[in-house]
């Protein structure tokens, strides 16, 4: 099991870029099986979730390949409409193709898909959804059955699921008729993904609101895209440098989908500025201080994504914080971990309170889930001495090589092999 080796105590300094948002990538790429041309998106970091996805369309018969930075799909031999166990199980994203491929083969058959245990996440709201476009969905023995030809409806979805509508969006866009889904998620992936259908010839209204409407189309043509920069990876490179007692540029980060992380590190006590469609700019001299109250919510509310490594940040802070995890109720494995190198965290539920301490200490941690480990690798740049933050392998689903990133701003991290450490 690999992990990495992490001296604390260096401040964080210089000029950083993220790549095209994880997020944005994966439904983008369950959308290329709605095309029989060729699809390129640009700029797609190297993560194990994307190689994932892309092998889960091999399964079905797409044609997935790399050519340097970009990643090019062409799904015009697609002929599968059954989903491989193995690979569902080990990403929570796979459920994105449920609508593509009822959409393009009128039937799909897929298992209950995986990911980071972080609680319980339904895919009722998808089924609904699906449902409600027409889809005849049944469910045995640990499969999903769908079956139907997908026509226009109204789609309600109980919670602003960023998953359901993406999937509501991919299953209705080539449907006949005009579909509406009401109580939508407004993640700016919502948008970046309409604005790819609208781009590849779908006609998407309302994406980025919690109404969008859908007036279904024969059919997509595959074109070049560029996906929105990752704002949970920008997030986390600016609370390194606060946690640090640095200074920062991310050149691509975009302040608008940064807005709540942002208002809660000026309250830290962080100097941050920011360009006008792009860039963001952080210095903080000083410890922290204490935030009073986070409460993660659907954007634009504090993304849950961002909880963990904020949690890190405030483990110094001079002050009390209180964090509530009001979208997952399992996301606090971090707290736990982060005691081991000193911090003062008492968890009750979903809620944490903080309590800042005046120096963490080097210890063996291990990230139990994705955004978790991100959170490991902040404290330990804060700590004295060396830490070791073991399975990494979670952390390379959504940052691309994040030790390079790190110690391209000057910190003391390698990684290490399985075995060693």
């Amino acid at each position: 099991m690999e992990a990495f080796s992490v001296v604390g105590g260096e401040r964080l300094s210089g000029e950083a870029r993220v790549g095209a948002a994880k997020n944005a990538v994966l439904p983008l790429l369950a959308a290329c099986l709605l095309m029989k041309e060729p699809v390129m998106l640009c700029g797609c970091p190297r993560l194990s979730d994307i190689a994932d996805m892309c092998a889960l369309l091999q399964s079905l018969g797409c044609r997935a390949q790399r050519e340097g930075e970009d990643l090019i799909v062409d799904a015009g031999g697609a002929c599968g409409c059954v989903m491989p166990e193995a690979l569902s199980k080990r990403m929570r994203s796979s459920i994105f193709m449920l609508g593509p491929v009822l959409s393009r083969f009128g039937q799909a058959v897929f298992t209950y898909p995986g990911g980071c245990e972080i609680g319980l996440r339904p895919v009722d709201l998808h089924l609904s959804a699906l449902r409600a476009l027409g889809a005849r969905v049944e469910e045995e023995r640990g499969h999903i059955l769908c079956r139907g030809t997908l026509r226009g409806g109204a789609v309600h979805l109980d919670y602003p699921s960023v998953g359901a509508t993406e999937n509501a969006m991919l299953a209705a866009v080539c449907a006949r008729g005009e579909s509406v889904i009401c109580n939508a998620a407004r993640e700016p992936e919502i948008a970046d993904l309409a604005r790819f259908l609208n781009a590849c010839g779908g006609r998407v209204r309302g994406a980025g609101t919690g109404t969008i409407r859908i007036e279904g189309v024969a059919r997509l043509t595959g074109r070049a895209y560029t996906p929105l920069p990752d704002r949970i990876c920008a997030g986390t490179l600016l609370l390194a440098a606060a946690g640090s007692g640095g200074e920062i540029y991310v050149r691509d980060a975009r302040p608008q989908d940064l807005t709540a992380l942002l208002h809660k590190l000026r309250e830290a006590g962080a100097e941050v500025k920011c360009g006008r469609e792009a860039g963001v700019h952080l210095r903080l001299r000083t410890r922290p201080r204490a935030v009073r109250r986070i409460e993660t919510a659907p954007f634009p509310g504090f993304a849950t994504d961002l909880q963990a490594p904020m949690m890190a940040l405030l483990t110094r802070g001079q002050g009390t914080s209180l964090i509530v995890e009001n979208v997952f109720e399992s996301r606090m494995s971090h707290a736990a971990e982060l005691g081991r190198m000193g911090a003062d965290i008492q968890v009750s539920g979903r809620a944490a309170v903080v309590r800042g301490v005046p120096r963490l200490s080097g210890a063996r941690v291990t990230a139990r889930d994705l955004r978790a480990g991100a959170a490991l690798c902040i404290a330990a740049l804060m700590a004295e001495g060396e830490s070791l933050v073991e399975n990494v392998a979670l952390i390379d689903r959504g940052y691309e090589r994040l030790e390079e990133k790190l110690a391209a701003l000057g910190a003391r991290i390698r990684r290490l092999p399985g075995g060693e450490g």
